[in-house]
């Protein structure tokens, strides 16, 4: 749901527990900004912030916070963050005594549109994204477009990249219409709108596929050569998933114009987004052979010694399980680089 009050869309919710089942997880950065948060009424776990957090060493602290404050199979965490903490609340959630309710409240823009949505929860392990998790949806997802006006605008561009990969798997007048927005000047309307069709379409694909079988593999777009590239940045200060996303649909993009013929004008406007707003990925050569070996130990690979990859044949008609050699990878990375 969006509101516009979080505090009563909570107090709302919260009213069907006991008061002293339900509990909230957070991050210290979400605190800062957020101070009002630890005069909720209930017990907050505040985790340090940065995918390099996303752990088994946090899911282990949230166990033992929940263990702490005496949570039961009737309890309630509520998630209030981005992408790593929906991620790490809801994958305890799920594990916690074989299942509590847990609600989320995306704070970012690209955990409103993606990562608090779909019911995937998870956490990194042995250097590869999201390799550990479960299938196991929140109670409720609530969206408070207020949150947006703290974030910097590197969050938000975030965000965007996950909008655009929708837009490609909708249909052209959406796609054009995420471009149109102006990031200068946001419109708040004109991005709740956004925002509400990002979601649908998301939600039209997981209403149909829940446990990514087939079509929810759609939604991998740009993630194959996304997360390699995310998890190669961690090691040289960071990189935001929806930068690494940005980065990783040109280059599927690209195979998906060699592939299937796609049209090379939506592979343009993102390497020109690419050049002017998010600026190249920090990558050198020697990183290449590291970005190929967690490509071939992606979690979306069905077999061993394979690059599993979602293409587009056509804007709303997404092509699953592709498979892709090492050298049409390469040619791919070369085309990124290059730009």
């Amino acid at each position: 749901m969006i509101c516009e009050d979080i505090h009563s869309a909570l107090s709302h919710r919260t009213a069907e527990y006991d008061s002293q089942q339900v509990v909230v997880l957070t991050t210290a950065e979400v605190m800062d900004c957020h101070p009002e948060i630890q005069d909720c009424g209930f017990p907050v776990l505040a985790l340090p912030s940065g995918e390099s957090n996303k752990s088994l060493d946090s899911v282990q602290r949230i166990w033992d916070f929940l263990l702490a404050h005496r949570i039961t199979r009737s309890g309630l965490l509520i998630c209030i963050g981005g992408g790593m903490i929906t991620d790490l609340g809801g994958f305890a959630a799920s594990t916690y005594k074989r299942g509590i309710d847990y609600i989320n409240v995306p704070t970012t823009l690209l955990a409103m549109i993606d990562a608090s949505t779909g019911g995937k929860t998870g956490l990194n392990y042995n250097g590869l994204k999201n390799c550990i998790g479960s299938f196991y949806s929140p109670k409720e997802t609530i969206i408070c477009p207020a949150f947006l006006q703290t974030l910097p605008v590197q969050q938000l561009l975030s965000g965007y990249a996950e909008m655009l990969k929708h837009g490609l798997l909708a249909n052209e007048e959406e796609w054009n219409r995420l471009l149109c927005f102006d990031w200068n000047t946001p419109d708040t309307a004109a991005l709740i709108s956004l925002i509400e069709s990002s979601l649908a379409v998301k939600q039209h694909i997981i209403s149909i596929d829940p446990q990514e079988n087939g079509l929810r593999k759609a939604l991998n777009l740009g993630h194959t050569v996304g997360h390699a590239l995310e998890e190669v940045g961690l090691n040289e200060g960071g990189m935001l998933h929806g930068y690494a996303v940005l980065y990783g649909l040109i280059a599927e993009l690209y195979l998906s114009v060699v592939r299937f013929d796609f049209p090379r004008k939506p592979l343009q406007q993102l390497a020109d987004l690419m050049i002017h707003v998010y600026g190249r990925p920090q990558c050198k050569c020697s990183d290449r052979e590291r970005l190929l070996s967690l490509m071939l130990q992606d979690k979306k690979n069905e077999h061993a010694g394979e690059i599993n990859c979602t293409l587009m044949s056509s804007f709303g008609h997404p092509e699953i399980n592709q498979i892709v050699t090492t050298a049409e990878m390469n040619e791919a990375l070369d085309y990124l680089f290059s730009l």
